[in-house]
């Protein structure tokens, strides 16, 4: 027979193990929750769209209802601290909205010394910047590159169809800073362990 007082620990105990189990499906929601809420913050606040799968860069594609051409503009540029040449290959490009497209900057590092650079895109004007998506850029990661070391840099990217008509010119630009943090490490290993696995383009 059971008595008061294990009745009491019994329910005491189950009630533990319930809040226990909404505590463990609580967190696991959480963590599901915060990838739609980082790419939320970084695309509505930062006004910065990351990096799309094929299957959502084909669909993107499949919704282009218009023939229309927008022109994009590449730029790139320095920091006064990174002793770096850099610049688009291409200077303009006429693109359909909805179809994926390839340019490539140039890089060179004309130091006597390894150094990490951090690229920080740029989408003009500034409304546009909801509509292009960069499917593949050396902006995700920090680039290293050698004493004298020359790279072409790829950039993918696909303009939404849902770019507002009234907008004809859309500019992508780039500065590369100077990671110091980065470079220090890289600094102090030797070269072929600082190297990276990037393939390098004839200077």
């Amino acid at each position: 027979m059971n008595t008061p007082g294990a009745d009491g620990n019994a329910r005491a105990h189950r009630t533990g193990i319930a809040k226990m189990v909404l505590v463990a499906l609580g967190a696991f929601a959480f963590t599901f929750a915060l990838v739609p809420l980082y790419r939320i913050a970084c695309e509505k606040v930062f006004g910065v769209r990351l990096e799309r799968g094929a299957a959502q860069e084909q669909g993107a594609a499949k919704a282009a209802v218009t023939q229309r051409l927008v022109t994009v503009q590449f730029d790139g540029g320095v920091n006064s601290k990174l002793p770096w040449e850099f610049a688009p290959k291409q200077l303009t490009m006429q693109v359909r909205p909805g179809q994926s497209y390839e340019t490539t900057y140039f890089a060179r590092n004309t130091s006597d010394r390894a150094i990490v650079g951090s690229a920080v895109p740029s989408v003009a004007p500034a409304r546009a910047s909801g509509y292009f998506s960069k499917t593949e850029c050396f902006c995700f990661t920090a680039q290293t590159l050698q004493a004298g070391e020359a790279r072409d840099m790829p950039v993918r990217f696909i303009i939404d169809p849902n770019l507002p008509a009234d907008v004809k010119t859309v500019t992508l630009s780039y500065t590369f800073f100077k990671n110091d943090a980065l470079t220090a490490r890289a600094s102090a290993l030797p070269s072929s362990a600082a190297a990276p696995t990037a393939p390098r383009a004839a200077p």
